[in-house]
């Protein structure tokens, strides 16, 4: 059976963390939208990858194309940069931050997401500083992986997933907070330094938490936590 994971957010030392740089001399302007709506043709899988140095992420499913939003900056020199291509049935999408940074004053910097819940996804996060909220529960996941610097994230899968998927966390000093949909199997372990983990409704089980459903109901999720973290919440 295919293992599930979950990626969560971590926070690791400071030699480990994926660091944000200062852009204090970014000159900023009218707050500008960037519209998208992503078509993936025909495609029934996709790897969706979102990199962001600093600013406030929400992604969410529920789009009629493969990915919709708006894309909010008032830093005309870091306006994000967006590929999208589609080979046979595979598609592949990257919205990318030009620079890690951290915001000053009245920098603004944020990305409004939906993602298509019928295609079949494997999803990647790399955020540096800010907030990033993921309420992606329906969407159907193959995949998740967060890798964090410092800030807070909080990946909400509440929903109804269709497969086994596996979520990993790594990098990172921050907050996390990861919540867990009800039926279905959860397997969750935690290396690294930890500073503060906090478990509801999973049992602990040889230096694992997890429920009585694990390998046992028709969806498993494994969650795989790996770095210094700061304080994480796992919430089934």
């Amino acid at each position: 059976m295919a293992r599930s994971a979950f990626l969560l957010c971590t926070l690791v030392p400071p030699l480990l963390f994926l660091t944000a740089c200062d852009y204090e001399n970014g000159m900023t302007g009218p707050m500008q939208t960037r519209t998208i709506s992503l078509d993936g043709e025909k495609a029934d899988h996709a790897n969706v990858e979102l990199d962001m140095g600093a600013g406030q992420l929400n992604v969410r499913g529920g789009a009629d194309k493969l990915v919709e939003g708006t894309l909010e900056f008032n830093i005309p020199a870091l306006e994000p940069t967006v590929r999208s291509s589609v080979a046979g049935r595979h598609a592949t999408v990257t919205i990318r931050q030009p620079e890690k940074i951290n915001l000053h004053g009245n920098q603004r910097y944020r990305w409004d997401l939906a993602l298509n819940d019928k295609v079949e996804l494997d999803l990647a996060l790399n955020c540096g500083a800010g907030q990033a909220r993921m309420d992606i529960g329906d969407v159907d996941l193959r995949s998740v992986r967060v890798h964090m610097g410092a800030g807070q994230v909080d990946l909400n899968l509440e929903g109804h997933p269709k497969r086994d998927y596996d979520v990993e966390i790594s990098g990172g000093v921050g907050q996390a907070t990861v919540r867990l949909p009800e039926g279905v199997g959860v397997k969750a372990e935690a290396h690294g330094g930890l500073g503060s983990i906090r478990v509801t409704g999973l049992d602990k089980r040889d230096g694992y938490y997890q429920n009585d459903l694990w390998d046992k109901a028709k969806v498993n999720i494994h969650l795989k936590v790996q770095g210094g973290i700061g304080e994480i919440r796992i919430i089934a």
